[in-house]
Protein backbone atom coordinates (compact mmCIF):
# COMPACT_ATOMS: atom_id res chain seq x y z
CA UNK A 1 0.00 0.00 0.00
CA UNK A 2 1.59 3.43 -0.88
CA UNK A 3 1.79 5.89 1.98
CA UNK A 4 -0.36 9.10 1.91
CA UNK A 5 0.78 11.73 0.72
CA UNK A 6 0.17 15.58 0.92
CA UNK A 7 1.04 18.41 -1.38
CA UNK A 8 1.61 21.96 -0.02
CA UNK A 9 1.43 25.24 -1.44
CA UNK A 10 1.81 29.11 -0.83
CA UNK A 11 0.48 30.95 -3.17
CA UNK A 12 -0.63 34.49 -4.54
CA UNK A 13 -2.68 35.92 -7.41
CA UNK A 14 -1.75 32.18 -8.95
CA UNK A 15 -4.48 32.15 -11.89
CA UNK A 16 -2.59 31.39 -14.63
CA UNK A 17 -0.69 28.43 -12.81
CA UNK A 18 -2.58 27.21 -10.39
CA UNK A 19 -4.80 24.54 -12.34
CA UNK A 20 -2.15 22.89 -14.32
CA UNK A 21 -0.32 22.32 -11.31
CA UNK A 22 -3.18 20.87 -9.61
CA UNK A 23 -4.16 18.56 -11.97
CA UNK A 24 -0.42 17.23 -12.59
CA UNK A 25 -0.66 16.81 -9.19
CA UNK A 26 -4.02 14.51 -9.01
CA UNK A 27 -2.54 10.57 -9.47
CA UNK A 28 0.25 11.67 -7.15
CA UNK A 29 -1.10 13.03 -3.82
CA UNK A 30 -4.21 11.89 -1.88
CA UNK A 31 -4.92 16.28 -0.19
CA UNK A 32 -3.46 19.63 -1.24
CA UNK A 33 -3.56 21.94 1.14
CA UNK A 34 -2.62 25.61 -0.43
CA UNK A 35 -1.85 28.72 2.20
CA UNK A 36 -2.81 31.64 0.44
CA UNK A 37 -1.83 35.27 0.53
CA UNK A 38 -4.83 37.14 -0.15
CA UNK A 39 -5.08 36.20 -3.63
CA UNK A 40 -7.45 38.88 -5.57
CA UNK A 41 -7.37 37.02 -9.09
CA UNK A 42 -9.83 34.09 -8.34
CA UNK A 43 -6.55 31.68 -7.40
CA UNK A 44 -8.89 30.87 -3.94
CA UNK A 45 -12.01 29.87 -5.86
CA UNK A 46 -10.57 27.61 -8.45
CA UNK A 47 -7.87 26.09 -6.19
CA UNK A 48 -11.25 25.16 -4.23
CA UNK A 49 -12.93 24.06 -7.27
CA UNK A 50 -10.27 21.81 -8.08
CA UNK A 51 -10.25 19.85 -4.09
CA UNK A 52 -8.00 21.69 -2.48
CA UNK A 53 -8.14 22.84 1.13
CA UNK A 54 -7.25 26.49 1.22
CA UNK A 55 -6.38 28.62 4.23
CA UNK A 56 -5.81 32.24 3.75
CA UNK A 57 -3.52 34.31 5.97
CA UNK A 58 -3.60 38.48 6.44
CA UNK A 59 0.15 38.65 7.24
CA UNK A 60 3.08 37.79 5.23
CA UNK A 61 6.16 36.35 6.92
CA UNK A 62 8.24 34.91 3.99
CA UNK A 63 8.59 32.20 2.41
CA UNK A 64 10.03 29.88 5.11
CA UNK A 65 7.40 30.26 7.35
CA UNK A 66 4.78 30.65 5.23
CA UNK A 67 5.51 27.13 3.58
CA UNK A 68 5.90 25.83 7.52
CA UNK A 69 2.34 26.89 8.15
CA UNK A 70 1.15 24.50 5.14
CA UNK A 71 3.56 21.84 6.56
CA UNK A 72 1.45 22.02 9.72
CA UNK A 73 -1.96 21.57 8.16
CA UNK A 74 -0.28 18.81 6.47
CA UNK A 75 -1.54 15.14 7.47
CA UNK A 76 0.22 12.60 5.18
CA UNK A 77 2.89 10.27 6.01
CA UNK A 78 5.16 12.11 3.06
CA UNK A 79 5.11 15.66 1.96
CA UNK A 80 5.32 17.23 -1.36
CA UNK A 81 6.52 20.54 -1.47
CA UNK A 82 5.60 22.03 -4.94
CA UNK A 83 5.05 26.03 -6.01
CA UNK A 84 2.15 26.80 -8.51
CA UNK A 85 4.10 26.98 -11.83
CA UNK A 86 5.73 23.86 -11.36
CA UNK A 87 3.89 20.36 -12.61
CA UNK A 88 4.61 16.57 -12.27
CA UNK A 89 4.80 14.34 -15.17
CA UNK A 90 3.52 10.74 -15.20
CA UNK A 91 7.50 9.41 -15.23
CA UNK A 92 8.01 11.31 -11.80
CA UNK A 93 4.32 10.30 -10.22
CA UNK A 94 5.76 7.11 -10.82
CA UNK A 95 9.37 7.43 -9.35
CA UNK A 96 7.71 8.92 -6.58
CA UNK A 97 5.34 5.78 -5.68
CA UNK A 98 8.02 3.50 -5.93
CA UNK A 99 10.09 5.17 -4.02
CA UNK A 100 8.45 6.23 -0.99
CA UNK A 101 6.57 2.46 -1.20
CA UNK A 102 10.16 1.23 -0.28
CA UNK A 103 12.21 3.98 1.05
CA UNK A 104 14.63 2.64 3.34
CA UNK A 105 16.12 5.02 5.78
CA UNK A 106 15.51 8.02 3.38
CA UNK A 107 13.82 10.60 4.90
CA UNK A 108 13.59 13.22 1.87
CA UNK A 109 14.08 13.44 -1.75
CA UNK A 110 15.69 16.08 -3.93
CA UNK A 111 14.39 16.14 -7.44
CA UNK A 112 15.93 17.86 -10.26
CA UNK A 113 14.04 20.46 -12.09
CA UNK A 114 14.43 21.49 -15.76
CA UNK A 115 13.08 25.00 -15.72
CA UNK A 116 11.98 28.00 -18.71
CA UNK A 117 13.12 31.09 -19.20
CA UNK A 118 10.87 33.00 -21.14
CA UNK A 119 10.02 30.47 -23.42
CA UNK A 120 13.14 28.26 -23.77
CA UNK A 121 13.79 25.38 -21.63
CA UNK A 122 17.05 26.11 -19.29
CA UNK A 123 20.14 23.39 -19.86
CA UNK A 124 22.86 25.35 -18.45
CA UNK A 125 23.46 28.70 -16.65
CA UNK A 126 23.26 26.92 -12.92
CA UNK A 127 19.91 25.80 -13.85
CA UNK A 128 20.25 22.33 -14.90
CA UNK A 129 20.17 19.99 -13.03
CA UNK A 130 19.20 22.17 -10.10
CA UNK A 131 17.77 19.75 -7.22
CA UNK A 132 15.59 20.77 -5.03
CA UNK A 133 14.78 19.16 -1.88
CA UNK A 134 10.67 18.35 -2.03
CA UNK A 135 9.90 14.76 -0.99
CA UNK A 136 9.84 14.32 2.45
CA UNK A 137 8.88 12.63 5.44
CA UNK A 138 6.40 15.09 6.97
CA UNK A 139 7.84 14.58 10.83
CA UNK A 140 11.09 14.70 9.52
CA UNK A 141 11.88 18.06 7.82
CA UNK A 142 11.12 22.17 8.21
CA UNK A 143 11.64 24.98 6.45
CA UNK A 144 14.45 27.64 7.31
CA UNK A 145 12.94 30.56 8.32
CA UNK A 146 13.98 32.92 5.64
CA UNK A 147 11.93 35.54 3.88
CA UNK A 148 13.38 34.54 0.73
CA UNK A 149 14.84 31.67 -1.01
CA UNK A 150 14.33 29.77 2.12
CA UNK A 151 16.03 25.99 2.43
CA UNK A 152 14.24 22.81 3.41
CA UNK A 153 15.72 21.12 6.26
CA UNK A 154 15.85 17.38 7.06
CA UNK A 155 16.37 15.55 9.84
CA UNK A 156 17.73 12.60 7.81
CA UNK A 157 19.16 10.77 4.92
CA UNK A 158 18.64 12.18 1.44
CA UNK A 159 18.38 10.76 -1.76
CA UNK A 160 17.76 11.82 -5.48
CA UNK A 161 15.26 11.13 -8.12
CA UNK A 162 15.97 11.03 -11.66
CA UNK A 163 12.84 12.58 -13.35
CA UNK A 164 12.51 16.22 -13.69
CA UNK A 165 9.90 18.60 -12.29
CA UNK A 166 9.28 20.97 -14.79
CA UNK A 167 9.08 24.74 -13.80
CA UNK A 168 7.57 27.38 -15.49
CA UNK A 169 9.45 29.94 -13.95
CA UNK A 170 9.48 32.88 -16.02
CA UNK A 171 6.81 33.72 -18.65
CA UNK A 172 8.12 36.93 -19.76
CA UNK A 173 10.33 39.90 -19.76
CA UNK A 174 7.84 41.67 -17.34
CA UNK A 175 7.46 38.62 -14.88
CA UNK A 176 11.54 38.41 -14.70
CA UNK A 177 11.85 42.52 -13.40
CA UNK A 178 8.74 41.98 -11.26
CA UNK A 179 10.81 39.44 -9.69
CA UNK A 180 13.66 40.90 -9.56
CA UNK A 181 12.41 43.55 -7.78
CA UNK A 182 10.49 42.02 -5.45
CA UNK A 183 13.26 39.23 -4.48
CA UNK A 184 16.37 41.68 -4.15
CA UNK A 185 13.83 43.40 -1.54
CA UNK A 186 13.33 40.44 0.50
CA UNK A 187 17.28 39.48 -0.41
CA UNK A 188 17.92 42.90 0.98
CA UNK A 189 16.01 42.53 4.32
CA UNK A 190 16.91 39.18 5.00
CA UNK A 191 20.61 40.40 4.98
CA UNK A 192 19.86 43.10 6.80
CA UNK A 193 18.05 41.11 9.43
CA UNK A 194 21.30 38.96 9.70
CA UNK A 195 23.69 41.98 10.28
CA UNK A 196 25.03 42.17 6.79
CA UNK A 197 27.24 45.08 5.41
CA UNK A 198 27.13 46.71 1.90
CA UNK A 199 28.91 49.68 0.02
CA UNK A 200 28.15 50.62 -3.67
CA UNK A 201 31.84 48.84 -4.39
CA UNK A 202 30.28 45.62 -3.18
CA UNK A 203 27.08 45.81 -5.00
CA UNK A 204 29.08 46.49 -8.24
CA UNK A 205 31.05 43.65 -7.70
CA UNK A 206 28.24 41.38 -6.64
CA UNK A 207 26.29 42.23 -9.32
CA UNK A 208 29.33 41.49 -11.87
CA UNK A 209 29.88 38.21 -9.77
CA UNK A 210 26.29 37.08 -9.83
CA UNK A 211 26.95 37.94 -14.10
CA UNK A 212 30.02 36.05 -15.12
CA UNK A 213 29.10 33.13 -12.57
CA UNK A 214 25.84 32.54 -14.57
CA UNK A 215 27.20 33.36 -18.22
CA UNK A 216 30.26 31.73 -17.78
CA UNK A 217 31.57 29.77 -15.11
CA UNK A 218 28.00 27.97 -15.87
CA UNK A 219 28.61 28.32 -19.10
CA UNK A 220 25.32 30.31 -19.81
CA UNK A 221 26.17 31.08 -23.31
CA UNK A 222 26.03 27.65 -24.64
CA UNK A 223 21.91 28.78 -23.55
CA UNK A 224 22.07 31.62 -26.46
CA UNK A 225 20.45 34.72 -25.96
CA UNK A 226 18.30 33.42 -23.52
CA UNK A 227 21.12 32.80 -21.27
CA UNK A 228 22.74 36.20 -22.16
CA UNK A 229 19.29 37.72 -20.54
CA UNK A 230 19.34 35.58 -17.71
CA UNK A 231 22.76 36.32 -16.93
CA UNK A 232 21.96 39.97 -16.68
CA UNK A 233 18.91 39.78 -14.78
CA UNK A 234 20.77 37.30 -12.38
CA UNK A 235 23.47 39.91 -12.52
CA UNK A 236 20.66 43.07 -12.02
CA UNK A 237 19.21 41.08 -8.89
CA UNK A 238 22.28 40.72 -7.06
CA UNK A 239 23.45 44.39 -7.29
CA UNK A 240 19.72 45.61 -6.56
CA UNK A 241 19.69 43.77 -3.52
CA UNK A 242 23.34 45.12 -2.05
CA UNK A 243 22.23 48.13 -2.87
CA UNK A 244 18.67 48.10 -1.18
CA UNK A 245 20.10 46.66 1.77
CA UNK A 246 22.90 49.70 1.85
CA UNK A 247 19.66 51.66 1.47
CA UNK A 248 18.28 50.07 4.63
CA UNK A 249 21.92 50.38 6.53
CA UNK A 250 21.67 54.37 5.90
CA UNK A 251 18.17 54.43 7.32
CA UNK A 252 19.09 53.09 10.44
CA UNK A 253 22.14 55.15 11.12
CA UNK A 254 19.81 58.51 10.06
CA UNK A 255 17.15 56.97 12.86
CA UNK A 256 19.57 56.49 15.37
CA UNK A 257 21.49 59.77 14.81
CA UNK A 258 17.98 61.21 15.06
CA UNK A 259 17.26 59.28 18.29
CA UNK A 260 20.42 60.67 19.60
CA UNK A 261 20.02 64.36 18.74
CA UNK A 262 16.76 63.98 20.75
CA UNK A 263 18.35 62.53 23.76
CA UNK A 264 20.74 65.39 23.71
CA UNK A 265 18.03 68.07 23.06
Amino acid sequence: MTPKISAILITKNEILNIEDCLVSLQNCVDEIIIVDSQSTDGTVELATQLGAHVTQTTDWPGFGPQKNRALDLATGEWVLSIDADERLTPELIAEIQARIANPQDIVCFSIPRLSQYCGKFIRHSGWRPDYVDRLFLRNQARFSDHLVHERLLPFGKTAQLTHSLIHFSYRNFEQVIEKVNTYSTLGAQQAFKEGKTSSVASAITHGTWAFFRTYVLRLGFLDGWHGLALAISNGQASYYKYIKLLHLIKIKKNSSAIVGADDVL
